[in-house]
Protein backbone atom coordinates (compact mmCIF):
# COMPACT_ATOMS: atom_id res chain seq x y z
CA UNK A 1 0.00 0.00 0.00
CA UNK A 2 1.17 3.13 -0.84
CA UNK A 3 0.37 7.12 -0.80
CA UNK A 4 -2.44 8.36 0.88
CA UNK A 5 -4.00 4.40 1.36
CA UNK A 6 -1.71 3.17 4.28
CA UNK A 7 -4.09 5.82 6.82
CA UNK A 8 -7.00 3.61 5.53
CA UNK A 9 -5.93 0.46 5.87
CA UNK A 10 -7.01 -0.26 9.08
CA UNK A 11 -9.56 2.47 9.74
CA UNK A 12 -12.83 1.84 10.80
CA UNK A 13 -15.21 4.08 13.37
CA UNK A 14 -17.75 3.06 16.24
CA UNK A 15 -20.09 5.76 16.07
CA UNK A 16 -22.72 5.69 19.07
CA UNK A 17 -25.29 8.38 18.34
CA UNK A 18 -27.33 8.11 21.27
CA UNK A 19 -29.17 5.01 20.28
CA UNK A 20 -29.67 1.45 22.25
CA UNK A 21 -28.37 -1.63 20.72
CA UNK A 22 -30.62 -3.68 22.57
CA UNK A 23 -33.29 -1.74 21.84
CA UNK A 24 -36.37 -3.56 20.35
CA UNK A 25 -39.13 -1.98 20.75
CA UNK A 26 -39.94 0.03 17.36
CA UNK A 27 -38.78 0.82 14.06
CA UNK A 28 -38.11 -1.30 10.53
CA UNK A 29 -35.28 -2.07 12.02
CA UNK A 30 -36.35 -4.02 14.83
CA UNK A 31 -39.53 -5.72 13.45
CA UNK A 32 -37.87 -7.18 9.63
CA UNK A 33 -38.59 -10.66 10.19
CA UNK A 34 -36.08 -11.91 8.78
CA UNK A 35 -35.70 -8.95 6.36
CA UNK A 36 -32.54 -6.53 5.79
CA UNK A 37 -33.14 -3.12 4.64
CA UNK A 38 -30.59 -1.52 2.65
CA UNK A 39 -30.73 1.82 0.27
CA UNK A 40 -27.88 4.23 -0.52
CA UNK A 41 -24.88 4.74 -3.15
CA UNK A 42 -25.63 3.51 -6.45
CA UNK A 43 -21.35 3.37 -6.81
CA UNK A 44 -21.62 0.83 -3.92
CA UNK A 45 -24.87 -1.14 -4.68
CA UNK A 46 -22.91 -3.78 -7.07
CA UNK A 47 -21.02 -4.69 -4.46
CA UNK A 48 -23.56 -4.84 -1.78
CA UNK A 49 -25.74 -6.68 -4.48
CA UNK A 50 -23.19 -9.58 -4.94
CA UNK A 51 -22.72 -9.91 -1.11
CA UNK A 52 -26.59 -10.18 -0.28
CA UNK A 53 -26.81 -12.67 -3.44
CA UNK A 54 -24.26 -14.67 -2.26
CA UNK A 55 -25.39 -14.54 1.81
CA UNK A 56 -28.85 -15.45 0.01
CA UNK A 57 -27.94 -18.78 -1.01
CA UNK A 58 -26.37 -19.61 1.93
CA UNK A 59 -29.65 -18.27 3.96
CA UNK A 60 -32.81 -18.97 3.37
CA UNK A 61 -35.85 -17.22 4.52
CA UNK A 62 -33.77 -13.95 4.42
CA UNK A 63 -35.35 -11.21 2.40
CA UNK A 64 -32.33 -8.05 1.54
CA UNK A 65 -33.73 -5.62 -0.36
CA UNK A 66 -31.22 -3.03 -1.77
CA UNK A 67 -31.95 0.43 -3.14
CA UNK A 68 -30.07 2.93 -4.77
CA UNK A 69 -31.22 6.35 -3.89
CA UNK A 70 -27.74 7.63 -3.59
CA UNK A 71 -25.53 8.38 -0.52
CA UNK A 72 -27.54 11.62 0.98
CA UNK A 73 -30.75 9.64 0.29
CA UNK A 74 -29.51 6.64 1.80
CA UNK A 75 -28.38 8.55 4.82
CA UNK A 76 -31.89 10.55 5.13
CA UNK A 77 -33.43 7.02 5.23
CA UNK A 78 -30.85 5.87 7.53
CA UNK A 79 -30.99 8.62 10.21
CA UNK A 80 -35.12 8.48 10.07
CA UNK A 81 -34.85 4.52 11.22
CA UNK A 82 -36.03 3.49 7.80
CA UNK A 83 -32.85 0.87 7.04
CA UNK A 84 -30.53 -1.28 8.53
CA UNK A 85 -27.92 -0.71 6.14
CA UNK A 86 -27.13 2.58 4.16
CA UNK A 87 -24.31 1.94 1.17
CA UNK A 88 -21.91 5.27 0.75
CA UNK A 89 -19.49 6.34 -1.27
CA UNK A 90 -17.98 9.34 1.03
CA UNK A 91 -17.98 9.40 4.85
CA UNK A 92 -21.26 10.90 6.41
CA UNK A 93 -21.62 14.51 6.76
CA UNK A 94 -21.19 16.18 10.24
CA UNK A 95 -24.88 17.00 10.13
CA UNK A 96 -26.13 13.77 8.89
CA UNK A 97 -24.67 12.35 11.84
CA UNK A 98 -26.35 14.87 14.09
CA UNK A 99 -29.47 13.59 12.39
CA UNK A 100 -28.60 10.10 13.57
CA UNK A 101 -28.07 11.03 16.68
CA UNK A 102 -30.82 13.11 17.42
CA UNK A 103 -32.89 10.22 16.58
CA UNK A 104 -31.04 8.24 18.28
CA UNK A 105 -29.44 5.97 15.72
CA UNK A 106 -26.29 4.43 16.41
CA UNK A 107 -24.26 2.81 13.58
CA UNK A 108 -21.20 1.29 12.80
CA UNK A 109 -18.84 2.68 10.01
CA UNK A 110 -17.18 -0.08 7.61
CA UNK A 111 -14.73 0.20 4.49
CA UNK A 112 -15.80 -2.45 2.12
CA UNK A 113 -13.57 -1.39 -0.95
CA UNK A 114 -11.95 1.12 -2.98
CA UNK A 115 -12.69 2.31 -5.94
CA UNK A 116 -12.27 5.09 -8.26
CA UNK A 117 -14.37 7.56 -10.22
CA UNK A 118 -13.79 6.68 -13.78
CA UNK A 119 -14.19 9.66 -16.42
CA UNK A 120 -15.71 8.44 -19.83
CA UNK A 121 -16.57 8.88 -23.33
CA UNK A 122 -18.41 7.56 -26.10
CA UNK A 123 -16.71 4.82 -28.21
CA UNK A 124 -16.87 7.21 -31.14
CA UNK A 125 -14.56 10.08 -29.24
CA UNK A 126 -11.06 9.33 -30.99
CA UNK A 127 -9.47 12.67 -29.77
CA UNK A 128 -9.57 12.70 -25.89
CA UNK A 129 -6.94 10.47 -24.31
CA UNK A 130 -6.45 12.17 -21.29
CA UNK A 131 -8.10 15.07 -19.18
CA UNK A 132 -6.13 16.80 -16.59
CA UNK A 133 -8.07 17.65 -13.32
CA UNK A 134 -8.00 21.60 -14.26
CA UNK A 135 -9.58 20.69 -17.71
CA UNK A 136 -12.24 18.84 -15.61
CA UNK A 137 -12.82 21.89 -13.74
CA UNK A 138 -12.97 23.52 -16.55
CA UNK A 139 -16.08 20.95 -17.65
CA UNK A 140 -17.86 21.29 -14.65
CA UNK A 141 -17.12 23.87 -12.42
CA UNK A 142 -19.73 26.29 -11.64
CA UNK A 143 -18.24 28.71 -13.92
CA UNK A 144 -18.64 25.97 -17.43
CA UNK A 145 -22.19 26.49 -16.90
CA UNK A 146 -24.07 27.59 -20.49
CA UNK A 147 -20.24 28.78 -21.31
CA UNK A 148 -18.29 25.77 -21.75
CA UNK A 149 -20.65 23.87 -24.32
CA UNK A 150 -18.04 22.86 -26.68
CA UNK A 151 -14.89 20.16 -26.68
CA UNK A 152 -12.98 23.27 -28.47
CA UNK A 153 -13.87 24.90 -25.30
CA UNK A 154 -12.08 22.71 -23.08
CA UNK A 155 -8.78 22.65 -25.49
CA UNK A 156 -8.44 24.36 -28.57
CA UNK A 157 -7.30 21.10 -29.85
CA UNK A 158 -10.04 19.41 -29.44
CA UNK A 159 -13.25 19.51 -32.54
CA UNK A 160 -16.21 21.80 -31.88
CA UNK A 161 -18.42 19.04 -31.01
CA UNK A 162 -21.08 19.85 -28.66
CA UNK A 163 -20.26 18.38 -25.79
CA UNK A 164 -23.14 16.32 -24.02
CA UNK A 165 -22.28 15.85 -19.81
CA UNK A 166 -23.88 12.81 -17.58
CA UNK A 167 -22.66 12.55 -14.01
CA UNK A 168 -24.88 11.52 -10.28
CA UNK A 169 -26.77 13.97 -9.25
CA UNK A 170 -26.27 15.87 -5.65
CA UNK A 171 -27.80 13.35 -3.84
CA UNK A 172 -24.65 11.39 -4.69
CA UNK A 173 -21.56 10.55 -2.70
CA UNK A 174 -19.95 10.11 -6.00
CA UNK A 175 -20.91 13.68 -7.38
CA UNK A 176 -19.96 15.19 -3.58
CA UNK A 177 -16.12 13.65 -4.22
CA UNK A 178 -16.06 14.88 -7.47
CA UNK A 179 -17.12 17.95 -6.58
CA UNK A 180 -15.02 18.68 -3.80
CA UNK A 181 -11.53 17.40 -5.14
CA UNK A 182 -12.31 18.88 -8.60
CA UNK A 183 -14.02 21.86 -7.67
CA UNK A 184 -13.17 22.85 -4.44
CA UNK A 185 -16.19 22.49 -2.74
CA UNK A 186 -19.40 21.52 -1.86
CA UNK A 187 -22.25 23.34 -4.47
CA UNK A 188 -19.64 24.72 -7.19
CA UNK A 189 -20.75 22.04 -9.74
CA UNK A 190 -22.07 23.27 -12.50
CA UNK A 191 -25.86 22.60 -13.37
CA UNK A 192 -26.57 22.11 -16.67
CA UNK A 193 -25.62 18.35 -17.10
CA UNK A 194 -28.10 15.11 -17.45
CA UNK A 195 -27.80 13.69 -13.68
CA UNK A 196 -29.28 10.62 -12.37
CA UNK A 197 -29.05 8.29 -9.28
CA UNK A 198 -28.84 5.16 -11.31
CA UNK A 199 -25.32 4.84 -12.76
CA UNK A 200 -26.57 2.45 -15.28
CA UNK A 201 -28.40 5.66 -16.82
CA UNK A 202 -25.51 7.76 -16.99
CA UNK A 203 -23.62 4.27 -18.88
CA UNK A 204 -26.77 4.62 -21.36
CA UNK A 205 -26.42 8.43 -21.97
CA UNK A 206 -22.56 8.65 -22.64
CA UNK A 207 -22.68 5.52 -24.47
CA UNK A 208 -25.73 6.78 -26.63
CA UNK A 209 -23.85 10.27 -27.41
CA UNK A 210 -21.89 11.89 -29.61
CA UNK A 211 -19.49 14.30 -27.69
CA UNK A 212 -20.76 12.82 -24.35
CA UNK A 213 -18.86 12.49 -21.56
CA UNK A 214 -19.58 11.46 -17.59
CA UNK A 215 -17.99 10.35 -14.75
CA UNK A 216 -19.17 7.28 -12.15
CA UNK A 217 -17.76 4.58 -9.96
CA UNK A 218 -15.25 2.19 -11.92
CA UNK A 219 -17.39 -0.54 -11.63
CA UNK A 220 -19.99 0.73 -13.86
CA UNK A 221 -17.03 1.06 -16.98
CA UNK A 222 -15.58 -2.29 -15.65
CA UNK A 223 -19.62 -4.12 -16.46
CA UNK A 224 -19.52 -1.77 -19.73
CA UNK A 225 -16.55 -1.20 -21.15
CA UNK A 226 -17.96 -2.62 -24.71
CA UNK A 227 -19.62 0.36 -24.82
CA UNK A 228 -17.54 2.96 -23.55
CA UNK A 229 -13.90 4.42 -23.72
CA UNK A 230 -11.96 5.05 -20.56
CA UNK A 231 -10.31 8.40 -20.47
CA UNK A 232 -6.86 8.96 -17.94
CA UNK A 233 -6.51 11.57 -15.62
CA UNK A 234 -3.34 13.42 -15.20
CA UNK A 235 -3.58 14.94 -11.32
CA UNK A 236 0.11 16.97 -11.45
CA UNK A 237 1.89 13.55 -12.33
CA UNK A 238 0.71 12.10 -15.42
CA UNK A 239 -1.43 10.59 -17.40
CA UNK A 240 -3.02 7.51 -15.57
CA UNK A 241 -5.58 5.36 -16.46
CA UNK A 242 -7.92 3.59 -13.26
CA UNK A 243 -7.14 -0.06 -13.13
CA UNK A 244 -7.07 -2.44 -9.42
CA UNK A 245 -3.56 -1.72 -9.38
CA UNK A 246 -3.48 2.68 -9.71
CA UNK A 247 -6.75 2.68 -7.76
CA UNK A 248 -4.87 0.23 -4.94
CA UNK A 249 -1.62 2.10 -4.92
CA UNK A 250 -3.40 5.74 -4.85
CA UNK A 251 -1.74 6.59 -8.22
CA UNK A 252 -4.97 7.18 -10.00
CA UNK A 253 -5.41 10.52 -8.27
CA UNK A 254 -7.17 12.32 -6.89
CA UNK A 255 -10.15 10.27 -7.80
CA UNK A 256 -9.25 7.47 -5.98
CA UNK A 257 -11.16 6.66 -2.64
CA UNK A 258 -12.63 4.29 -0.05
CA UNK A 259 -16.62 2.66 -0.04
CA UNK A 260 -18.01 2.13 3.03
CA UNK A 261 -20.74 0.66 4.44
CA UNK A 262 -23.37 2.10 7.96
CA UNK A 263 -24.51 -0.45 9.69
CA UNK A 264 -27.29 0.52 12.89
CA UNK A 265 -26.30 -0.41 16.01
CA UNK A 266 -30.03 -1.46 16.97
CA UNK A 267 -29.83 -3.43 13.77
CA UNK A 268 -27.75 -5.65 14.82
CA UNK A 269 -29.73 -6.95 17.49
CA UNK A 270 -31.26 -8.55 14.25
CA UNK A 271 -29.50 -12.12 14.02
CA UNK A 272 -30.17 -11.67 10.44
CA UNK A 273 -28.05 -8.33 10.37
CA UNK A 274 -25.80 -9.33 12.20
CA UNK A 275 -25.07 -12.61 9.87
CA UNK A 276 -24.67 -10.91 7.13
CA UNK A 277 -22.79 -7.93 7.94
CA UNK A 278 -19.77 -10.62 9.52
CA UNK A 279 -20.45 -12.33 6.02
CA UNK A 280 -19.82 -9.72 4.19
CA UNK A 281 -16.37 -8.68 5.83
CA UNK A 282 -15.74 -12.35 5.77
CA UNK A 283 -15.62 -12.74 2.29
CA UNK A 284 -14.99 -8.79 1.87
CA UNK A 285 -11.89 -9.08 -0.29
CA UNK A 286 -13.17 -11.88 -2.93
CA UNK A 287 -16.64 -10.20 -3.33
CA UNK A 288 -14.74 -6.54 -4.17
CA UNK A 289 -12.27 -8.33 -6.47
CA UNK A 290 -14.95 -9.90 -8.32
CA UNK A 291 -14.61 -9.53 -12.18
CA UNK A 292 -18.21 -9.18 -12.47
CA UNK A 293 -18.01 -6.14 -10.27
CA UNK A 294 -14.92 -4.23 -10.81
CA UNK A 295 -14.05 -3.01 -7.40
CA UNK A 296 -10.79 -3.00 -5.85
CA UNK A 297 -10.11 -5.43 -2.88
CA UNK A 298 -9.25 -4.13 0.66
CA UNK A 299 -6.50 -5.42 2.99
CA UNK A 300 -7.47 -8.30 5.06
CA UNK A 301 -6.70 -6.50 8.01
CA UNK A 302 -9.19 -3.93 7.35
CA UNK A 303 -12.03 -6.26 6.76
CA UNK A 304 -10.77 -8.27 9.94
CA UNK A 305 -10.51 -5.08 12.23
CA UNK A 306 -14.49 -4.85 10.47
CA UNK A 307 -15.05 -7.70 12.30
CA UNK A 308 -13.89 -6.92 15.52
CA UNK A 309 -15.74 -4.30 15.54
CA UNK A 310 -18.72 -5.89 15.21
CA UNK A 311 -18.09 -8.39 17.44
CA UNK A 312 -17.70 -5.59 20.41
CA UNK A 313 -20.94 -3.90 19.04
CA UNK A 314 -23.12 -6.45 18.27
CA UNK A 315 -25.86 -7.25 21.33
Amino acid sequence: MKGIWPALAVVVSLLIACGDAESSDGGPAEGGGGEILIDGSSTVFPVTQLAAERFGEESSGIRISVGVSGTGGGFEKFCGGETDISDASRPIKDEEAAACAAAGIGFIEMPVAFDGIAIVVDRENDFVECLSTDQLHRMWGRDAERTVTHWDDVDPAYPDREIELFGPDPDSGTFDYFTEVINGGEGVSRRDYTPSTDDNVLVQGVAGGRGAVGYFGYAYYVQNRDKLRLVAVDGGDGCVLPSNETIEDGSYSPLSRPLFIYVSTTALGKPEVAAFVEYFNEHGAEIAADPNVGYTALPEETYAENLRFLEETSP
